[in-house]
């Protein structure tokens, strides 16, 4: 992979995690950073993947920015869409348990002892 490539790749994935974060609604949970750097890193997995499919990354061609701009636009819908979700255990309530207070006991602070 020659450096042309690379710094294509690197302007490629800003500028895709960029404009994802203005083009998908809602208010964004994702961090600019993560965007970003999803872009970027995904703009780097097309042009390998494009070089490995044959397509010519040596030069600057439409079929090598469209790899990229479709790998990285891909990345970062599902970062953004995957961000502010916390995992969920199967049959688990997210909260914590707090047991009830008793109330048949007086707190000893209170004048009173524990039954």
């Amino acid at each position: 992979m020659t450096g042309d490539a690379l710094v294509h790749a690197l302007l490629v994935g800003l500028a895709v995690g960029a404009l994802g974060r203005l083009v998908l609604p809602g208010r964004p949970v994702a961090p600019v950073w993560l965007t970003l750097a999803v872009g970027v890193g995904a703009a780097l997995l097309g042009t390998i993947s494009a070089r490995v499919a044959g397509v010519d990354v040596a030069t600057p061609s439409p079929l090598r920015l469209a790899i990229q701009a479709g790998f990285a636009g891909t990345a970062v819908v599902l970062a953004v869409a995957t961000a502010g979700r916390a995992p969920r255990s199967a049959g688990r309530a997210t909260t914590r348990w707090r047991p009830a207070a008793d109330p048949t006991t007086v707190p000893a602070d209170q004048g009173g002892e524990a039954r």
